[in-house]
């Protein structure tokens, strides 16, 4: 008879899978919780003290930590040595084991005192399922419950299962304690920067491709965190694609980058509108006039309700996703008149203090790029109004998630231009510039990621109109661009404060 033990915390379809073991000759042992329910669904069970001829104790800390257990676990059936050792321990082979772990996972980020969160951490249950991983030659180990079908299958079919399959178990074992060492890790440490980094994601599901069709993909989340782009709920419309999460990402940070009611259009992870205004309609329709062209297809994200006067304008225009922390039943209603469009509801603020970009054979770290400037220095003859002033950081806020090289015009709480990922500044404030005089807008402001190199940028916007500038200064030829911001009666603002997005 072979040997099977069972210690679960998640009990789904566990009375099945317990009865298909004893309909194909396996003894059970099982440990407290596990064991009492066994017991009570009439399913003959083996209390591991039994086996360990020792109580469990310290609240249940110590009671699979025994030679009895990982004896049985880790003798190899090949090794006469081994089998000669537990025979004359009197310690029994176990061949199969059937752990999940205690709800680490489940229990971050409710609220729990330390203390309480401490006795979520699996000690028992990690180490019967590494000795188990590790004699994979012999023992079959299961720590998903989707693969109990899996294992019945092969018992069915060939009495046992292949090595293949223990192989591939044993992996997953190893896949999931490492995860859960890592949230531990995460938890106690509190570091942003360890020694080590070690993350913990869970796969939620494969994506149909990356960024295009040749190129496989999948969803993970942050197992240690929630996160507006984790638990957010998808109300309707096709799946989601890879590019989608990344423009979902990027919409939704700028719109909370705002108090004030903000929506934001992005298209291929850049911002091609974004403005405010006193009302989700109004600063929607702000958004769609900063540029028309480039909304099509694209991205549109709010930081208020939707509601239907808002739904109702959006409709006619083809849109991939709209997303808002909300939407009335009426908006929802006729969004539906579009199956396809995705409806995102997120549930869950930003939380990211990190974030991390691969590169051959690493992993750049580096703090989230939170921070908005709050000193701000007037560093020529003329100062700007307050309205100017107030679009001026406006603008400056978008153009922190634009990429670089990024410049933004902007008028009355509007972006009316957005030059991105140029690789030089001259040609991002043409960009932006043309977009913006194109809409006859008065009292034009600009804003730019980065310091100008040259003065070349405050001679174009002269030229058209610019009324003031800000930007970050620090440029060797700062002085260049101060004097013909004097000559032009320009006023222009110094941040300090640089917004690289590459």
């Amino acid at each position: 008879m072979k040997r099977a033990l069972i210690s679960v915390s998640d009990k789904t379809n566990l009375k099945d899978f317990a009865l298909f073991l004893i309909s194909n000759n396996y003894e059970i042992i099982s440990t407290g919780g596990t064991f009492n329910y066994l017991i009570n669904n009439n399913i003959q069970v083996t209390d591991i003290n039994k086996v360990t001829n020792f109580p469990e104790m310290l609240d249940g800390r110590v009671k699979t930590l025994h030679p009895n257990i990982h004896g049985g676990l880790l003798a190899l059936r090949d090794n006469d040595e081994h089998l000669e050792t537990i025979q004359k321990h009197n310690i029994k082979p176990i061949d199969l084991v059937v752990v999940n772990l205690y709800p680490f996972f489940d229990k971050l980020n409710t609220g729990l005192a330390e203390n309480e969160m401490i006795e979520f951490i699996d000690i028992g249950g990690p180490s019967m399922l590494r000795s188990a991983a590790k004699n994979f030659q012999f023992v079959t180990v299961i720590s998903e419950i989707n693969d109990y079908k899996l294992v019945e299958e092969e018992i069915s079919s060939n009495g046992e299962t292949s090595l293949s399959t223990r192989k591939l178990l044993a992996g997953k074992v190893f896949n999931l304690t490492s995860a859960y060492d890592a949230a531990i890790s995460s938890y106690i440490l509190q570091d942003s920067y360890p020694e080590y980094l070690n993350l913990s994601y869970k796969k939620i599901h494969d994506l149909r491709y990356g960024e295009n069709p040749h190129q496989k993909a999948a969803l993970y989340v942050d197992m240690t965190k929630e996160g507006s782009m984790k638990n957010f709920e998808q109300i309707q419309g096709k799946e989601l694609s890879f590019n989608n999460f990344r423009d979902m990402d990027m919409a939704y940070k700028v719109v909370n980058e705002f108090s004030e009611i903000a929506c934001c259009a992005v298209k291929h992870s850049t911002p091609c509108g974004v403005a405010l205004a006193d009302s989700v309609k109004n600063a929607y329709q702000k958004t769609y006039d900063c540029d028309p062209v480039s909304i099509f297809g694209g991205i549109v994200a709010f930081n208020r309700e939707v509601d239907a006067e808002t739904a109702e304008v959006i409709l006619p225009l083809f849109l991939e996703i709209v997303i808002a922390p909300s939407f009335t039943e009426d908006a929802l209603k006729i969004f539906s008149n579009k199956k396809n469009l995705r409806i995102i509801k997120v549930n869950h603020p930003l939380v990211d203090e990190v974030e991390y970009i691969k590169v051959d054979g690493g992993l750049l770290v580096q703090d989230t790029d939170r921070e908005n400037a709050t000193n701000f220095e007037n560093v020529t003859n003329a100062s700007p109004s307050d309205e100017q002033m107030e679009d001026l950081i406006f603008a400056q806020k978008i153009a922190k998630h634009a990429k670089s090289n990024a410049i933004v015009v902007a008028a009355n709480k509007q972006a009316v231009g957005i030059g991105a990922g140029q690789t030089n500044r001259i040609w991002a404030a043409e960009q932006a510039i043309q977009r913006a005089i194109e809409k006859n807008k008065e009292n034009l402001v600009l804003a730019s990621d980065a310091f100008f190199p040259f003065k070349d940028v405050v001679d174009v916007a002269a030229k058209n109109g610019i009324k003031a500038i800000i930007q970050p200064g620090g440029s060797i030829r700062d002085k260049e661009s101060i004097e013909a911001c004097n000559e032009y009666n320009i006023p222009m603002i110094f941040t300090g404060l640089r917004h690289f997005k590459h």
